[in-house]
């Protein structure tokens, strides 16, 4: 059920149809009182008992005469005129008064149409109804009193409604569901709604638009209730459809409407049986019977009574003055509230909310925007004084409501008012400026700025030529025109670059050396060949024209490479990240007819190093995106190409810029996802990962010191023992980089750091007060008189709140000592993440250690083969390949696999291993995608391995591709995989052939103690892994599984033998 918010109107009203009764009648007749002007609303009607006039007292005897036969007939009333059911008696919304007697204009004109005619009655509301159709209400409870519209949805509840309409017996009962998100018209089960509602009268009802099942009804609740059974809606078997009870109740209009009866309203009631022949177990209430024939809820109901109360004793005439009290303090803040409490105090008849204090609390709920919960509480409360009390304090929330959004909205009115005010002020001291002379117009004063700095530069003449336009441009623009601040911006970015302007580079050999192994331990491969560029150009006297790429994983210097080289050439830095860019504009800029157009990042850094030459570091080449805002990737062609960056055009600037004087750096992880354009452009060189002596070099000489420094312990006796690092690399840390070992290390100076404040005494060795400064301990104390949970900023205190040196560090004392080594490292990072060196200490056959490449560097790759089924005569042979691998990896087991079933049967002809068997090949962590033709000889020596039943060396490993023929070919990263093949113990390493050069430029600390084996063809190979191979074994080593087993003879051959005997 979908509630309406409506405004507070207590004077819409309805006439509703009286039906023959059993009770005592109250008349409707008005007082008599001066005609009303037609825009004034008429005066509510209070509910309390009216005295019956004499006509009314005679019409009520006639009625009490005509019950018995309504109660056997059962037939609907005939409706006045002024409530005919055409939408404008009481299916039709207007104003009225409390009783929800007439509603809208056409209900008005009804009235008085018949006011000729006889007096105006008004239909009582009976006060017994034992059994009324229920409708569900969900975020907020009906209090009696005062209105609420509500949507109703289901065709059967809208079907009944209108029947009940028809009928003149407009009566629910409205009550609250428990869940706040139920959006149903029938009540299921008692739990799903609070007990207690309201006996409502349906003051109108009309179409949704839009939706044809639909009505938005308004409901007049007049008394509490309680629910006292649950009548649940019938099945679709047992009643009629909606459409059959619509034709039912037609058919039972008609009847009425020719059963001649007399005029007037009259409003069924139960006070009194209208049959003694009723079962006392099933009731049967005729005015609401014909409901049954709806799908609808039903609900037996109880008058719920109001306690006694004095509403003259102290505390109640306290909590109705406190209540009127903050009703003024909240209409003072809210308008609404206004003119909900005006309409309010014109409804009250006794013109004093004293009189009825529990009207006064029904209000006090109704209005605010309490919780449901605290709104239903007020509902079912039926203790006067209990009910006030709950209402002031759903009311004082309301209240709380209302100053809160006050204070919020003065705050920024003072605001707009502050700054409003400094607006007209300064404009009136420039004009009494200009008037008296003291200061000259602003524009004149720009225009001879932009001039001084522009004299300062070197400009080329079409630059040149570009300013003097934009500054002529400039001096006859008005201040207030829109272009005028897009031409100061561009002409101030046009005086900011550094034309002509160059830092003087230092080309000295020694220093570079020196720099470079200040930053960097190793890498010298690297470091020789940026040497070689340093000479170049020092015998040129310039090293423009070069773009250099580093590329490795992650964690080995790349970036810090480029800024030494920065440092030794005694040039700016600047560095700026691609890696997920997709806008072109981050590059060459935005054009200026863009609001808030920028230059691209490339003028950026030139404004920013103020020198034409610097160093500029584009990070993350490798990872530049692609989006609907063009491909920077291909924007960074013309930046990058030595040929084209002299006359670099960015889309904000529109002048050439010569980039030709600025040395780029590229970094990337790998290179199969640059463009292949761009790659050709940038002169690349590879850095691999570190080998182990070198990480513990590392970690020794800058990321042991730096860690301590920044973990507080710079002058403590806190010692990483070497033993400890090595210990942190071989069982922590085993990637390339040095990235995850730094990581390590502060961790355990952290760790050290909060032993040694828990171990000495944190307020007695480290007290908060000796760490605060003077001014520290005034901004400390400042603060500390806010004790609210969530402080607010003050500005006019948050300057003595804060302060520019709160704290200093707090020294260790000389006496504490730690160490940390290899026996309590796990203390400090935990249990070790490798237990061993590699995955098998010892390989069993079909298992063989191969080497990869990934862009974290080298890896260790195994590949297993096993034999899935038994081997015998009758089994046939397969492959089966697993391990995540793409399509070129595919394709390699394909080659291995045929290449090994080819070597068998020329070396093995008596072998028919693989004639038989169904064979499973696969690579370890499945997780990981592996592609790749490296592992061809891999996966051939694991099927041999298998086929000849022997296991390898598990300290051999091996990478190379394998064609069909046994050709061994060349492959990439040896280096990377010779480091991981070292990390995972193996001694001996095969490789193709081709790749000798790539071996013998290998540094000695990384082949140390790891023997080079080339290999041109695959017999290679197989005399190294398979030395002192027995080939009578080899050739006999599945004869007796695939031996096939005697044939049976059949019946009929040994009948040919015995007749042959």
């Amino acid at each position: 059920m979908e509630v309406n918010p409506a405004p507070y109107t207590p004077n819409l009203r309805s006439r509703s149809p009286q039906l023959p009764t059993l009770c005592r009648p109250l008349t409707t007749s008005p007082p008599r009182r001066k005609d009303r002007r037609p825009d004034e609303v008429p005066e509510p009607i209070p509910q309390k008992d009216v005295e019956l006039s004499e006509d009314t007292a005679k019409e009520q005897a006639q009625i009490e005469k005509q019950s018995e036969d309504v109660a056997e007939a059962r037939k609907a009333p005939e409706t006045s005129p002024s409530s005919t059911g055409d939408a404008k008696g009481n299916t039709a919304s207007g104003t009225g008064g409390e009783s929800g007697a007439g509603s809208g204009d056409g209900g008005r004109r009804g009235g008085r149409k018949a006011s000729n005619e006889k007096a105006i009655q008004k239909p009582s509301i009976p006060e017994i109804y034992p059994q009324v159709m229920a409708i569900p209400i969900a975020k907020r409870p009906l209090f009696p009193g005062f209105y609420k519209a509500i949507t109703v949805r289901d065709p059967n509840v809208t079907a009944a409604i209108q029947e009940m309409l028809k009928r003149g017996q407009p009566y629910v009962g409205a009550f609250l569901f428990k869940d706040e998100a139920s959006d149903k018209d029938i009540i299921e089960s008692m739990s799903d709604v609070h007990d207690v509602g309201v006996f409502a009268q349906i003051t109108s009802a009309f179409p949704v638009t839009g939706e044809s099942e639909s009505l938005t009804v308004v409901l007049y609740p007049h008394r509490r209730i309680k629910i006292s059974k649950l009548i649940p809606p019938k099945t679709a078997n047992a009643g009629p459809s909606v459409i059959e009870a619509e034709k039912r109740a037609d058919e039972g209009v008609k009847d009425q409407q020719g059963t001649p009866e007399k005029g007037g309203d009259v409003v069924a009631s139960f006070e009194e049986s209208s049959s003694s022949s009723q079962s006392p177990e099933q009731p049967s209430y005729e005015i609401t019977s014909f409901l049954q024939d709806y799908p609808v809820s039903l609900v037996n109901v109880d008058n719920m009574v109001e306690e006694k109360h004095d509403k003259n004793s102290p505390v109640m005439r306290a909590v109705t003055s406190e209540i009127v009290s903050v009703f003024r303090e909240v209409a003072n803040l809210n308008h609404l509230f206004r003119d909900q409490i005006s309409t309010f105090t014109l409804t009250q008849s006794t013109g004093n909310v004293h009189e009825d204090p529990a009207k006064l609390a029904d209000f006090a709920a109704a209005v605010s925007a309490g919780e449901v919960r605290e709104l239903q509480d007020v509902l079912e409360t039926m203790n006067i004084e209990e009910r006030l009390s709950k209402a002031l304090m759903v009311l004082k929330k309301e209240l709380m409501n209302a100053q809160l959004q006050s204070k919020i909205s003065k705050d920024v009115e003072s605001k707009i008012q502050k700054r409003q005010r400094e607006y007209w002020l300064m404009e009136q001291m420039k004009g009494i400026r200009r008037e008296l002379g003291i200061e000259s117009d602003g524009k004149e004063k720009m225009v001879e700025k932009f001039r001084e700095k522009a004299s300062k530069l070197a400009m080329p003449e079409t630059v040149k030529k570009t300013f003097d336009e934009e500054l002529s441009k400039l001096a006859h623009l008005e201040p207030a025109a829109s272009e005028f601040n897009v031409t100061r911006n561009y002409l101030d970015w046009l005086t900011q670059i550094p034309w002509g302007q160059q830092s003087a580079e230092n080309f000295g050999i020694k220093n570079a050396m020196t720099v470079l192994d200040e930053d960097h331990h190793g890498l010298q491969d690297v470091k020789d060949r940026i040497l070689e560029f340093i000479a170049v150009g020092k015998l040129r006297g310039t090293v423009e024209g070069k773009i250099l790429c580093f590329v490795g994983p992650p964690g080995v210097g790349k970036t810090s490479i480029g800024k030494s080289i920065a440092r030794a050439l005694n040039r700016q830095y600047y560095r700026f990240s691609v890696g997920g860019l997709t806008d072109v504009a981050e590059i060459k800029g935005h054009r200026r007819t863009y609001v808030g157009a920028l230059p691209g990042r490339i003028i950026q850094a030139l404004k920013k190093c103020q020198t034409e030459n610097p160093l500029i570091l584009i990070d993350e080449v490798d990872k530049i995106g692609r989006g609907h805002q063009g491909d920077p990737s291909s924007a960074l062609l013309e930046l990058l190409d030595p040929e084209q960056n002299n006359s670099f055009l960015d889309h904000y600037m529109d002048v050439p810029v010569d980039l030709s004087k600025v040395l780029f750096v590229c970094t990337a992880n790998m290179t199969d996802t640059i463009p292949r354009p761009l790659l050709d452009r940038m002169e690349l060189i590879q850095l691999s990962g570190y080998v182990a002596d070198e990480k513990m070099a590392i970690a020794e000489r800058f990321l042991a010191p730096a860690a301590k420094e920044l973990s507080g312990l710079k002058d403590a006796a806190v010692s990483l023992t070497k033993d400890a690092i090595e210990e942190l690399i071989n069982k922590y840390c085993r990637e390339s980089g040095v990235r995850n070992l730094k990581k390590q290390i502060e961790k355990v100076y952290r760790k050290s750091a909060l032993n040694i404040i828990r171990d000495l005494g944190e307020e007695e060795v480290f007290p908060e007060a000796k760490a605060l400064t003077d001014s520290g301990k005034a901004a400390a104390e400042q603060s500390g008189r806010d004790t609210s949970d969530v402080k607010d900023t003050n500005s006019e205190t948050i300057s003595d709140e804060t302060t520019t040196n709160p704290r200093k560090p707090l020294p260790v004392p000389s006496g504490v000592s730690v160490s940390i080594s290899r026996d309590n490292l796990k203390d400090y990072v935990g249990p070790p993440v490798f237990t061993s060196d590699r995955l098998y200490e010892t390989t069993p056959p079909g298992v063989a250690m191969g080497l990869a490449w990934t862009s974290m560097g080298g890896a260790a790759l195994y590949v297993e083969s096993i034999l899935e089924n038994v081997l015998n005569s009758s089994s046939r042979p397969g492959l089966e390949r697993t391990g995540n691998l793409k399509s070129v990896m595919k394709e390699s087991t394909l080659i291995a696999y045929s290449f090994a079933k080819s070597t068998l049967a020329r070396l093995f002809p008596d072998n028919k291993f693989f004639d038989k068997a169904k064979v499973h090949l696969h690579c370890p962590e499945g997780a990981v995608q592996k592609d790749g033709p490296s592992a061809g000889i891999t996966m051939a020596t694991s099927l041999l391995s298998l086929a000849l039943d022997r296991e390898l060396d598990p300290t051999i490993a091996m990478t190379g591709e394998l064609t069909v023929t046994g050709k061994v070919l060349r492959i990439g990263g040896l280096r990377e995989k010779t480091v991981a093949a070292r990390r995972a113990g193996a001694t001996k390493i095969i490789f193709p052939v081709d790749n000798m050069s790539d071996w013998l430029e290998l540094p000695e600390n990384i082949k140390e103690g790891i023997s080079g084996h080339p290999a041109n063809w695959y017999a290679d190979v197989f005399d190294l892994v398979f030395p002192d191979l027995d080939q009578q074994r080899a050739n006999d080593m599945w004869e007796e599984a695939l031996k096939a087993p005697p044939r049976e003879k059949s019946k009929g051959e040994n009948d040919v033998e015995d007749s042959d005997q």
